[in-house]
């Protein structure tokens, strides 16, 4: 097996088929010497999962990475000040560190300094018995048809392999060698300007080791900080490459005028001095989706398959997820017990599917915010090009295109977030309520009509599992997890209310709790949606009321702050916005 690229991607592919394949040959070319900078400090909690099954949580826990529990925005109808956040910061125990991976910490995320932490990958996978080549560039990609026959090295060498991936970031060798094309929405064309800042001060401190990144919007894009360690911070300006252009502006001038007009980050930076000497850095970030991921024997993941806007803190969860899918593709393939054919195209349908959700959940963030008083034109365009609508309903509709299933068998959610977290969004965006279509009804009649049955699959262990699902047009009822627990619910029973008890009943049998109906009650809502429930009222039987875990996840500062007050070593820094 042959990945180019070293970064988090090519490492957890490499990990990964060693560690359920210890026989098979794995080998990283990286062009650059780690360590070596890079943006995209930002996470979200599904990698942790990932990092878990890699073996290597633990030595990233080590390394004492702030631990992220989400992100306050002024970001929305107005400018106050909002936060998002993973877990409830008041329920967040003091606990020592290194923790493990349980409890808590499932819920959290890391923000990290990319430089330690690639090294940390890329090391593991060296562990784990990967062969690692770093200052090796790769000069030539040698293919007939569909097929690559040999990477040619900048010393004439010629390496062959079974398969190979293309873990290259935005360079995208393989991809752009194969003569696969990419699609980048024109309205997210946007650039990045950055430095870093020693004694910086975080806005929050949570329990021992927690914070949130912070958002800041300006009139012609969004300022971010982000604590990569106890004083050190990584700062940076997003805004459209046109408005760049338009400017007039030098990158350092611009950021600096964008720190200017942010004073609550100034604030921030208020003792704290750059630890480049001044020097920012630049890269455009543009949205973009690869238009197949995979061929006869190549695979293409990380950036080099797409990117969603960094607004969402994506690009690392993508990178994480799609390079795991690779790794059990061609697991799978090894064995020879699957449809070849299969495996690379679910591959393909559901990593263009997830990658084009987020940057469709991207282009609503940027569309919704009236704060960008410049950049009207701009986020109208992202809105009609869209077909954009902005009242609650028919925005979660859009937001639901492709179907609440393309991530996670297991639950529904939306891109990274679930579905009480998503209609809150709303809501904040709007001002408008959002509240869960299902509280409407109270008789529910499973709809199969126009479906056929069918296979996704699901990943555990090395293996990938075939899963009963149904599938009309594009969207998808898989046959497990609470899903399966919804559906067999609705083969018995209509009332919503007798639902609700016999998913009570399950829970408890399957130690799961009310989280696990919590969770049932999202796939109703998801179900409901998407057309595969049909729903009715019964005067003669009680509405339900439900209630969403979300609301202690996304709220005001203000009301974050008083659940805060009572939370041990909980100290916020004030607002100078």
């Amino acid at each position: 097996m042959l990945i180019v690229g070293g970064g988090p991607a090519g490492a957890t592919a490499a990990t990964l088929l060693r560690k359920y394949n210890p026989d098979l040959s794995v080998r990283i070319v990286e062009k650059a010497r780690f360590p070596r900078e890079h943006i995209g400090e930002s996470q979200l909690p599904v990698i942790g999962a990932i990092l878990d099954e890699m073996g290597v949580w633990e030595k990233v826990e080590a390394a004492n990475f702030p631990i992220k529990l989400g992100a306050s925005f002024t970001w929305g109808k107005d400018h106050d000040e909002w936060d998002f956040d993973f877990y409830p910061p008041e329920e967040f125990a003091d606990e020592p560190r290194p923790a493990r991976f349980e409890g808590q910490r499932r819920f959290t995320a890391f923000q990290v300094e990319r430089s330690i932490y690639d090294q940390i990958l890329l090391d593991h996978a060296r562990a784990c018995g990967v062969e690692v080549h770093e200052d090796t560039m790769v000069r030539a990609v040698h293919a007939e048809g569909d097929r690559i026959e040999a990477l040619e090295l900048d010393s004439g060498r010629r390496l062959h392999a079974r398969h190979y991936i293309d873990a290259t970031g935005h360079s995208a060798l393989i991809r752009k060698a194969m003569g696969v094309g990419s699609v980048a929405p024109k309205q997210l064309r946007n650039i990045a300007i950055w430095d870093y800042y020693d004694n910086a001060k975080w806005a929050v401190e949570i329990g021992v080791g927690g914070t949130r990144i912070q958002v800041r919007s300006l009139p012609y894009g969004w300022v971010w900080f982000i604590p990569l360690g106890p004083s050190r911070a990584s700062v940076g300006l997003v805004c459209p490459s046109d408005y760049y252009k338009d400017s007039g502006l030098t990158p350092d001038r611009l950021f600096r005028k964008a720190l200017e007009d942010q004073p609550f980050v100034t604030g921030l930076l208020q003792d704290a001095a750059s630890s480049t000497g001044g020097k920012v850095g630049t890269t455009k970030n543009w949205s973009h989706l690869a238009d197949r991921l995979a061929g006869e024997n190549w695979w293409i993941c990380g950036e080099a398959a797409g990117f969603a806007d960094p607004i969402l803190s994506a690009g690392m969860s993508l990178a994480h997820g799609t390079a795991r899918e690779v790794a059990y593709s061609i697991l799978e393939l090894e064995r020879g017990e699957l449809d070849p054919a299969w495996i690379r195209q679910r591959y393909d349908e559901k990593g263009r599917r997830n990658i084009n959700q987020h940057i469709r959940f991207a282009e609503y963030w940027y569309a919704a915010n009236s704060c960008f008083s410049d950049l009207k034109d701009h986020c109208k365009a992202i809105a009609r090009d869209a077909g954009l609508r902005l009242s609650p309903a028919q925005a979660w509709r859009w937001l639901a295109q492709g179907g609440f299933t393309n991530q996670n068998l297991a639950a529904a959610g939306l891109g990274s977030f679930d579905l009480g977290s998503g209609k809150r969004l709303i809501e904040q965006f709007t001002g408008r309520s959002s509240g869960f279509t299902l509280v409407k009804f109270n008789k529910f009649q499973l709809n199969l009509t126009g479906a056929q049955e069918a296979e996704e699959a699901d990943l555990k262990d090395g293996r990938i599992e075939r899963v009963p699902c149904y599938r009309r047009g594009d969207a998808i009822l898989p046959l497990t997890g609470a899903w399966k627990t919804v559906v067999e619910a609705l083969r018995h029973e209509s009332d919503l209310e007798t639902i609700h008890a016999m998913l009570a009943r399950h829970a408890g049998k399957i130690g799961a709790g009310a989280p696990y109906v919590v969770r049932c009650m999202q796939v109703l809502e998801a179900m409901l949606v998407d057309g595969w429930v049909l729903a009715s009222v019964d005067k003669k039987r009680p509405l339900m009321r439900h209630s969403r875990s979300s609301d202690r996840l996304i709220r005001s500062a203000q009301d974050a702050d008083a659940a805060l007050e009572n939370a041990k070593g909980a100290v916020r820094f004030p607002d100078q916005a």
